[in-house]
């Protein structure tokens, strides 16, 4: 009867522990801070339809910060509405279709659940979760319809250089002319202080689709608003089209809301990235001092990060007395299996509001650490 698998990352939308270093996320905006900026003094808006593919101003904001035209964005219903769009336009039983792993696995499901075949492209925490373009030459057929890919990565925070995407578009050309490369560029502005976001994908061909959401960068997860970006006429059509046929339209009091957060992009954007950058260093301070027990791949961007148990001190047993200790001090990490990855692995989130917060949240995962450990020895 499923057509999605169970996986424990719903948790995340459910009850949260004292301390969710499980979520991937910065701090929320809070409404108030938009309210003006939507509807000003004009307590009259009307709760009409919105139109199919978005609406024209929120529509022209996302096309300004990915250098593409209005015309090639579809507004969605957050992210992942978006990624099971692409999925069902896209694909029919028999299709293949290639996804870099370990996932966030809404992006693989929504594939599977149309009847692709899904192939697995493995990311490994021992090569720094980066591509092997060989070992994908070898995964793409002329059956291949969708390449998925995310930059930076989740869970890893990784990001895939510009010349390796190039040369994955060369690539598909090549050896998969049906198909289409999705990237999820969820977490590409989610930069570190100073440091400079890298350019959007969706300039790179006509055959490149990227999605991506107010979620994560801009902390409005709760407005449920994303978009993908498309400069093929006919797939941005057929795109707005399965989006009428399941929502019919966003809501236009969460597009406001949206347009207002792209209005103030500035500040929210630089606020958490001066945070990102705090907490990144507090983060790998933290594991330094923990080299014995844990080692981690640094993240490019975004606020979160994969660490890894010490294998010769982390048994099976020891891996669950870890996980039991965390929750006995109400805090929580994101298992590696959520995400197609080893056991030993977990999603660190870091974008805990203060200093403060997530200085206590890691001691935490310190003294687990060494619960676990201590009761192997």
């Amino acid at each position: 009867m499923a057509r999605f698998p169970d996986n424990e990352i719903i948790s995340l939308v459910g009850k949260a522990p004292r301390f969710d270093l499980a979520e991937s996320v910065g701090p929320s905006v809070r409404l108030a801070e938009l309210l003006d900026m939507a509807f000003g003094d004009d307590a009259d808006f009307s709760l009409d339809y919105g139109t199919a593919a978005g609406s024209p101003g929120l529509r022209q904001e996302i096309a300004n910060e990915h250098g593409v035209d209005a015309d090639d964005v579809v507004v969605t219903v957050g992210g992942a509405h978006a990624l099971f769009l692409i999925a069902f336009t896209l694909c029919q039983a028999g299709d293949e279709a290639v996804v870099a792993e370990p996932v966030f696995p809404l992006a693989r499901n929504a594939l599977a659940a149309v009847g692709a075949t899904t192939r697995a492209l493995p990311l490994s925490f021992d090569t720094g979760y980066r591509i092997d373009l060989d070992a994908l030459r070898k995964l793409l057929s002329p059956k291949t319809k969708v390449l998925s890919l995310a930059s930076p990565q989740n869970p890893s925070g990784v990001a895939i250089p510009a010349q390796t995407l190039r040369e994955i578009v060369a690539m598909l050309a090549e050896h998969a002319p049906k198909a289409w490369l999705v990237i999820d560029e969820t977490y590409r502005e989610a930069a570190y202080g100073d440091d400079a976001a890298v350019p959007s994908a969706a300039g790179l061909g006509d055959r490149v689709i990227s999605v991506s959401s107010l979620s994560k960068c801009h902390g409005s997860a709760g407005l449920r608003i994303g978009w993908a970006i498309t400069r093929d006429a006919a797939l941005r059509q057929a795109l707005v089209t399965a989006k009428f046929s399941t929502v019919i339209s966003c809501s236009p009091v969460d597009e406001a809301l949206a347009l207002a957060v792209f209005r103030q992009r500035g500040r929210i954007i630089g606020e958490r990235r001066k945070l990102l950058a705090q907490n990144l260093q507090l983060t790998q301070n933290w594991v330094s001092r923990h080299a014995s027990h844990i080692e981690w791949v640094r993240p490019d961007a975004g606020a979160l990060c994969c660490m890894r148990l010490r294998r010769e001190l982390f048994d099976a047993a020891a891996v669950e007395r870890f996980y039991a200790a965390l929750a006995r001090y109400s805090t929580r990490v994101a298992p590696g299996p959520w995400f197609g990855d080893d056991p030993l692995v977990f999603r660190l989130g870091f974008g805990l509001p203060t200093l403060t917060q997530l200085a206590i949240a890691l001691e935490c995962v310190s003294v687990a650490l060494m619960d676990a450990a201590r009761a192997g020895t």
